[in-house]
């Protein structure tokens, strides 16, 4: 009886492609098991992240946010501009009812045409942002818009799907991750979210929920959303006869393309036409 190889797989490369295939589907089941409800879109969302993680998070990214632009702008008078327009935004409008803390920092950067958001309420706008606006009401534009993100809880689905192509690493981490103590596990993991999450492009969807969702707080605190039209027009202008555009178009679509979107969206909020005496 002749006697050969066994053509079988050796057992520990089966246990590892068996391990692997575990790990697969236990991420895909992680992630669509994940389910919370956003009472102010009316979405439910693939979110691991609780709000107090988000804030806890965004107040640790901060910092380093603010370090890459030059700081935080030293006049205090524009800061407080800064932030009676963004707290009466979030006062005034249903992002009340988001669980998040707002912070609005007024940064130094003169060169970087450019306004973002990290999770849990922190929002950023540049000096050199800031210096092209010509309104009140357009001030508001880009505050609601960034505000939208964070309402939106967009950099908390992003989170959700990266967990989701590392698989369990990340979720595993964040399963144990303390607001109150951040340093209480996977310190090296949460330092590089921490870096993704300041370097983070929101995709076209999200801008666009967050253009509509800037339209709808900027209606509801009294600003004219028309606002925002001519906030895209001046950041298009921007970009003209510069051989680099203005860093704003690396994080958020052309503003000619959110143009069209954004007067559908004011026809909706204002279906009978925009009322007088809003602050434009």
């Amino acid at each position: 009886m002749r006697s050969g190889r066994s053509l079988s797989v050796p057992s520990s490369t089966g246990a590892r492609l068996g391990m692997a295939l575990f790990l697969v589907i236990a991420a895909l089941i992680s992630y669509f098991s994940l389910s919370q409800y956003n009472e102010v879109t009316g979405e439910t969302q693939r979110i691991s992240l609780s709000p107090q993680q988000e804030i806890a998070l965004g107040l640790q990214a901060a910092p380093e946010m603010i370090a890459q632009h030059g700081g935080e702008h030293p006049n205090a008078e524009a800061q407080a501009t800064v932030d009676r327009i963004g707290m009466r935004i979030v006062a005034q409008s249903a992002a009340k009812n988001s669980p998040y803390e707002y912070e609005f920092h007024l940064l130094a950067d003169d060169q970087t045409i450019n306004a973002f958001a990290l999770p849990g309420g922190q929002v950023f706008i540049t000096q050199a942002l800031l210096n092209r606006l010509e309104t009140e009401g357009q001030l508001a534009g880009v505050l609601g818009h960034e505000i939208g993100h964070v309402v939106g809880r967009h950099s908390a689905e992003h989170i959700a799907k990266a967990q989701l192509t590392e698989g369990l690493t990340g979720a595993a981490v964040l399963a144990t991750y303390d607001p109150d103590n951040p340093n209480s596990q996977g310190g090296a993991q949460i330092a590089l979210l921490i870096g993704k999450l300041v370097n983070m492009r929101f995709g076209r969807n999200d801008e666009l929920e967050s253009d509509a969702l800037g339209v709808r707080f900027l209606a509801e605190s009294g600003y004219d959303p028309r606002a925002m039209i001519r906030v895209m027009e001046i950041l298009a202008e921007a970009s003209e006869g510069q051989a680099k555009p203005p860093e704003f178009f690396n994080t958020h679509p052309n503003p000619q393309n959110r143009i069209a979107r954004i007067e559908t969206a004011i026809k909706r909020a204002f279906p009978n036409g925009v009322p007088e005496g809003l602050i434009k």
